[in-house]
Parts: structure tokens; sequence; C-alpha cells
């Protein structure tokens, strides 16, 4: 039995809790001191009610950092090693955050609203404090704040038709990773074709705390004949569509280029960067790649090995029912592991052999072929 979650006053409800609690939550984590739903029905059950239908998301634990005023793309500029001179208003651009050493400190979302008005829909750590360090440090003129906003996320391929229902067939027309304000019982708030799966959908930034369950109910009204549930980010679909999760597949010790995040990383861009020096000069040692074990087992150790020495640790694992394997990510020391092409994990049945193979994952030249559900 896992331990019990102890909440109090430092961990932040949401105004969607009563909601997720009412629809049978079953699994909480703590995330930007904010709880956030892992599991409903089962992780399976909630994994193939994503894949088939549409799902309500309370992610408002992911935060906002909001930086306004004359220096906010230089401050966000100086955060991450992709170019971002050129970017558009009403554009998501995904961006590793890096220290000087090009470590991994967050990898956001980066939301240009106007051409001073910048939020950055952060992971699991504290970038607030470092931005605002940042802005004093350069004596940046901006401002660098969390506000009141709460995102709802529409997840699954009937997540289009059920936006329509509740906020307009026009929706339909934002492309994906780009945001506009719709408008809600007379509240414009920031809709965007995004979220942390693969099954498309929406997330919808919701910043009028009155309005967060008359518009939670809502999708579950008008979604009835879609079979709409509850549901929150899944493991085993984060795992199959090669999703890192920040803490898990990276950090503080690994670059973008050890996770397989070279294309956003613009080596050759005259821009301000902190992490661009180093990581022009960084030759990976290390490199997340992913595993495919041919039958579904418990593991007994994270480490894995190679000819019966150490090559790497398993970082995010779980047994995919569409394809009848169990699918990891594996950082693994590259001179360690040479020109291994397999590893062998520790399993409650023993060592068993794992493919290695570039994430995400290619499940035709796998040849693995999706099974019917069961």
């Amino acid at each position: 039995m896992n331990p019990e979650l102890s909440v109090s006053r430092r961990t932040r409800s949401t105004p969607f809790t009563s909601r997720v609690e009412a629809a049978g939550v079953k699994g909480y984590t703590v995330y930007n001191h904010t709880l956030l739903a892992t599991k409903f029905r089962s992780v399976e059950e909630d994994y193939w009610h994503l894949c088939e239908h549409v799902q309500v998301w309370d992610v408002s634990a992911e935060k906002q950092v909001a930086i306004s005023g004359p220096d906010a793309y230089r401050l966000i500029q100086l955060m991450t090693p992709r170019d971002l001179s050129k970017a558009r208003i009403g554009r998501c651009f995904y961006v590793p955050l890096c220290n000087p050493q090009g470590g991994i400190v967050n990898d956001p979302i980066a939301i240009k609203l106007t051409e001073n008005d910048w939020w950055l829909s952060i992971a699991d750590t504290d970038v607030m404090l470092w931005a605002q360090g940042l802005a004093i440090g350069f004596n940046l003129d901006v401002s660098v704040s969390e506000p009141d906003v709460w995102p709802v996320a529409v997840q699954g391929p009937k997540a289009e038709d059920l936006m329509a229902r509740v906020f307009g067939e026009s929706v339909r027309d934002i492309k994906f990773f780009n945001i506009q304000p719709m408008y809600y019982k007379g509240v414009a708030m920031q809709v965007a074709r995004s979220g942390w799966s693969k099954q498309g959908g929406f997330e919808i930034y919701v910043n009028d705390e009155s309005l967060a369950l008359p518009l939670w109910d809502e999708l579950f009204a008008k979604g009835e004949d879609l079979n709409v549930g509850p549901g929150c980010p899944n493991l085993i679909e984060r795992v199959e569509s090669g999703l890192l999760s920040l803490g898990n597949d990276m950090g503080y010790d690994t670059t973008p280029f050890e996770c397989g995040l070279n294309q956003y990383v613009n080596l050759d861009a005259d821009v301000d960067s902190l992490s661009l020096p180093a990581l022009r000069k960084h030759v990976p040692q290390q490199q997340l790649m992913g595993v495919v074990i041919d039958q579904a087992c418990a593991l007994t150790t994270l480490n894995v090995t190679a000819d019966g020495q150490d090559v790497g640790e398993i970082t995010s694992h779980a047994f995919s029912p569409k394809y009848g394997v169990h699918l990891a990510f594996v950082l693994c020391s590259l001179p360690a592991l040479g020109a291994h092409l397999s590893i062998d994990v520790h399993t409650q049945i023993g060592m068993l052999k794992g493919q290695l193979t570039p994430l995400p994952f290619n499940f035709d030249a796998l040849n693995l072929i999706p099974k019917a559900r069961t």
C-alpha cells in the first residue's frame, strides 16, 4: 500500500478540487506545491478512456509565470537556448530553460501574449524565483509574477467536438500550439491547442475563479454523449508518446542534447542566452533512450546493465496494453554503454533483455502492431 499524502495549507488546492474529488480521484501528487490528480479509475482504464473518448483535467498545478515589461523578451531569452527573437504573438513555444552550465531548470511552454507580455507555463520547479533573481541581477525593466490563472485541459480524440459545444465552432480554427482569447460567459480566457498528451486537445487558462466550477460542469453536461470523464496526465500514454517529465527523465544534471531536445537549442543564434556558451562546447556523456521489453514485468531495480556492468538507470516506465510490451526511458552512460544495442533489466522473474531505441518510440520501425482492447 502506498503511504498517505498529508495535505496541509502548504499544499495548494485549486478551484476545481471539489469536482475532482467528487469524480472519485484515487491518487494525487504534489506539483508546483499544488495538488495534481494521478489516477481516477486505474492507470490503465484512464489510459484507454483518454485514447478513445475525451477527458477534463484539472492542471492548475501548471502555474503561469507572467513576465511583463519592455525587457520581457530579453529575460526569457536569457533563460533558454532556443532562439525566440522571431516569436509571433499568439504562439506557444516549447522551451528548455537552462542554467549557465547547460543543465535543464524547467521545460515550460512559453506563450507570447503581446510584445511585452509573456507567460511561462511551467513544469515542477520554482521558475518564478529564478526569473525574479535574473531580473534583479541584470537590472531588467520587467515585472515577474504568478497570476491567478488555473488551467483546465480537455484531452482526447473527441476534445474538439466538446470544446466547440462550449466555446463555439471558431475554436476549431485554433491551430496546434496557437493561443487566442475565447469568451466564456462574457469573460475572455486564453485557449490553446495544446496539452500533455498526444491524443489531441486544448488547454483553457481560466482567469476568473467564479467561473471555474460552471465551466467544469458545462464541459461534463455537454459531453455526456461523448463519454466525457475526469482525467489527468497518464503515465502509460506519456511513455508511449515519448513525453518527458522534469525531475524524472531530466533535470539540472542533464542537458537538452542528452535528453533528445536538440531541436530546441539554436547553437548558431545571435542571442543573449545564459546557457548557449556552455552548450556550444558541450560533449554529451549520457543519453536518454527508449527501451522495449517484450513482456510485462515488475522491475526490482532501476539500474540496468550490459555484460554485467552498470550502464544506466531507468527514469520512467510502463506496460503498454496497446502494444503488449513494457516500455521505458533509460538514461545511459555513453562511455559505459559503448556499442551495445540492448541492456539487461532486473525484474521479479529474472533478468530480461531490453532493446534500445531512439525516442520517441517509432512503433512501425519496431514492428509493433497495436492490439485491440480486450
